[in-house]
């Protein structure tokens, strides 16, 4: 009796034993584990106005493709939230000397926003050696006036190739008859588009058949001014103490080769760093000038600013852009 009490003792030991090692190697299997996710996640379309215009021309936005075609530029740049934050923060650099001269030229404000698409408001170069901030291929570049050498590229420099731009949208304003048609020729290129006119028999942008890239351009044109005319409607949550503005800075009138710009630098107190910063069209740490020619170089008016003295002027540097403030409603 006792040997068969044993004997059921083990086997009860032996049962339990096999149970937790099944147990635990089912516990340990990441097979088998159970995962719990708290996924959350919201998709809303962007709004497509009912109404708008693109350098004083009406866009046809009651025409389906019109209508979603510019829903799809707005689905892309709404939700590649990083680039379009960039962009956003470069502005406040960038746009003042874009509108200045764009007044002074006599083109219609928009075309800033045709700048945003080529480049992103930055120092950019495409496969097809287009670069700058409005994407100049060299030759084109050199016809309206832009130096490329070994030690230059005034593609690169804001204000020149931002006169350079208004050149060519005039003279293809002239062209094709309208600042739409314009912009489609700045970026598919005069002939192309005249040959595409030629032969649809059509002068409309909205009506022709283009290649990809020019298909999209204008949408994308006209999405990013929506998104800067109406930054709260679009979720863009962003305040002045957050921008990129501008740096005071002083020009100097240069004559002769600088050998060294580091050298340069020093001798005006400034960083090499900021002199490339502030003057992107010089390729090299030297500028060779030619007998008769001058550049004018910028300084900044104080090294090593502080970032909060570039937002000082904003009245008020942390209400997000499109915010209106209490004297604002009070005045609706």
């Amino acid at each position: 009796m006792k040997k068969k009490a044993i004997i059921a003792a083990c086997c009860v030991a032996a049962v339990v034993f096999a149970g937790t090692c099944c147990w635990a190697v089912t516990k340990a299997s990441p097979e088998e584990e159970t995962v719990r996710y708290d996924y959350r996640n919201t998709l809303t379309s962007p709004p497509v106005p009912d109404h708008m215009e693109f350098a004083g021309e009406k866009v046809p936005l009651d025409v389906y493709w019109v209508h979603e075609s510019l829903d799809r530029e707005l689905v892309i740049n709404c939700y590649q939230h990083s680039k379009t934050l960039r962009i956003f923060k470069l502005s406040s650099r960038v746009f003042p000397v874009i509108e200045m001269i764009l007044r002074e030229e006599g083109v219609p404000d928009d075309f800033k926003y045709l700048c945003v698409a080529e480049s992103g408001l930055e120092n950019v170069t495409s496969p097809a050696n287009a670069g700058g901030y409005w994407q100049f291929i060299p030759s084109t570049a050199k016809i309206y006036g832009l130096e490329i050498s070994n030690d230059v590229d005034e593609r690169c420099n804001l204000e020149k190739s931002t006169r350079a731009a208004c050149k060519y949208l005039k003279k293809l304003k002239g062209q094709f008859g309208s600042w739409t048609m314009a912009a489609a020729a700045y970026n598919r290129g005069e002939g192309g588009l005249q040959s595409a006119v030629d032969d649809q028999r059509q002068k409309s942008y909205w009506d022709l058949w283009l290649n990809a890239e020019t298909s999209r351009y204008l949408f994308r044109i006209l999405s990013f001014k929506l998104l800067f005319e109406n930054p709260q409607e679009y979720g863009i949550t962003i305040c002045p103490a957050q921008m990129y503005h501008p740096v005071e800075t002083k020009k100097v009138t240069v004559n002769s080769t600088i050998a060294s710009l580091p050298r340069f630098a020093e001798e005006h107190h400034v960083t090499y760093r900021e002199v490339r910063n502030l003057n992107p069209w010089i390729k090299n740490n030297r500028l060779t000038v030619a007998a008769g020619k001058s550049y004018q170089i910028e300084l900044p008016k104080k090294s090593k600013e502080h970032y909060r003295h570039l937002f000082r002027h904003c009245d008020n540097p942390y209400l997000n852009i499109g915010e209106k403030t209490t004297d604002d409603e009070e005045k609706d």
